[in-house]
């Protein structure tokens, strides 16, 4: 069974077409502009051929792993190859399962709930949430931030030779940070970890949509990612690697579609024998269309050609970080400094700014949307910041006095879809932000800083 697809265009050019491209928004100063969506770490615009590939698909939309019906058997089939199309993505082994969640964080809570009794969980300090929060029911170390790559694998290895030697152990670490954007030597805690008897799982969420990603070739056991960050809507997520945990724990869910065979007994109590594939962690109606989207971004990336897109993608990051440089208000975030490998993702902070004032300016009058905040990593940057926790205040005052620590910062993340307009227009904001200052009055509405409408232009 076939389901109608986008034609590709063989000659495909950077950057990726992406929806919202057209959309146009509103300033404070009057008048519109094309929006610059430059908030790409947060949620990725879907890239056009997703859309297209989906809006082939949905008229032929069923249940999956249902129905008797045609159409009921093709989603099913679509479903399947979808997770085909996703380990060969990721370069699974032949006996990893690719089981489909909601999110990252929907995948890591997945494996916390299915780790050994007395596991030991090993994460770092500079971890998103996401990372950070699931490992409840477990003994965790949190590690402290380092300051280099090669810091980072002996500080793993000081952590893990301390531990008892044969029981079960598991790292959790990101693959690229999403405040600094710079890549993490995956290899190498990989094989610290193992070394040590433990095991790894990558979290791939800020790498998998600008980097390739090789579960082999790092020899990690898992990797989770989400597909709103690698330009595929409707809430899909992903967690590949090894079944051995996976099949020993309880389902995630109790329900259809995790269950083998469910008996009554005489007792009337219920038997109930689970799946051992991925489906015994798929409980319930299954969100084909989110599957889908997810291994049509993973296409429509393989064949645009990861190499050529990362290749761009670099240009992109040395532009955004001279332009930076060249305003000495800006300071950059960085753990591992200005030569570390790293993605599009940047934070930084302006002095005598408060960061969400700053971001409303660029959105209110410039038609770019960043974050800012602590961006759901709130220790990492805290250590980058040297801040303590604070609430926020107004936004129409500067957060910190030149020469004060900031409180929070700003965000600017790009991909595959930002054109080169988008990066020149932010830079050439925050020049003018500096510069002149901001050109409409601003407020604290409901903890966010947006642009007072009964103000006069400044």
């Amino acid at each position: 069974m076939s389901v109608p697809t986008a034609v590709v265009d063989p000659s495909v050019c950077a950057p990726l077409a992406v929806l919202g491209a057209d959309v146009t928004v509103p300033l404070v100063t009057g008048g519109e502009v094309g929006y610059a969506a430059l908030d790409y770490a947060a949620s990725a615009p879907a890239l056009q051929r997703v859309w297209d590939d989906v809006a082939a698909y949905a008229p032929y939309y069923g249940s999956v792993h249902r129905g008797a019906g045609y159409l009921s058997q093709l989603s099913t089939d679509l479903f399947e190859s979808s997770r085909v199309t996703v380990a060969e993505f990721l370069g699974c082994r032949a006996e990893d399962q690719v089981v489909f969640t909601r999110s990252t964080t929907d995948s890591l809570n997945l494996l916390a709930a299915a780790l050994p009794a007395d596991c030991e969980v090993f994460v770092f300090e500079t971890e998103h949430h996401a990372s950070l929060l699931p490992w409840r029911g477990a003994r965790v170390t949190c590690l402290d931030a380092p300051r280099t790559p090669d810091q980072a694998v002996a500080t793993l290895e000081r952590a893990l030779s301390g531990r008892a030697p044969h029981g079960p152990a598991l790292v959790c670490v990101t693959g690229a940070s999403n405040v600094t954007g710079e890549l993490w030597p995956v290899r190498e805690l990989a094989a610290a970890a193992h070394a040590h008897g433990a095991r790894i799982v990558l979290d791939a969420a800020q790498l998998a949509p600008h980097h390739p990603v090789d579960i082999a070739e790092l020899d990690v056991d898992w990797v989770a990612f989400s597909g709103h960050k690698l330009y595929a809507p409707f809430g899909s997520g992903v967690l590949a690697g090894r079944a051995d945990w996976l099949v020993d724990a309880e389902p995630y869910l109790a329900g259809g579609g995790a269950s083998r065979k469910v008996t009554r007994r005489t007792d009337g109590s219920v038997d109930v024998e689970w799946h051992t594939t991925a489906a015994r962690h798929e409980a319930g109606s299954p969100n084909v269309i989110g599957v889908y989207s997810i291994a049509a971004a993973c296409k429509a990336l393989t064949e645009a050609g990861f190499d050529r897109l990362v290749a761009r993608e670099q240009q992109l990051v040395t532009r955004v970080r001279e332009g930076l440089a060249g305003v000495p208000e800006v300071k950059v975030l960085s753990l591992f400094g200005d030569d570390a490998p790293r993605v599009g993702v940047i934070s930084f902070v302006v002095e005598g700014w408060n960061s969400s004032h700053f971001a409303a300016a660029l959105s209110a009058e410039y038609g770019i949307g960043v974050r800012d905040g602590l961006f759901c990593a709130h220790p990492l940057v805290r250590t980058l910041l040297g801040s303590e926790p604070q609430e926020p205040g107004e936004c129409g005052a500067p957060e910190a006095a030149p020469g004060e620590r900031s409180l929070n910062a700003i965000r600017v993340s790009f991909g595959a879809g930002t054109p080169d307009e988008h990066i020149e227009r932010f830079l050439g904001a925050v020049r003018e932000l500096v510069g002149k200052g901001a050109r409409w009055t601003y407020r604290t509405e409901e903890g966010r800083c947006v642009p007072d409408r009964g103000a006069a232009q400044v």
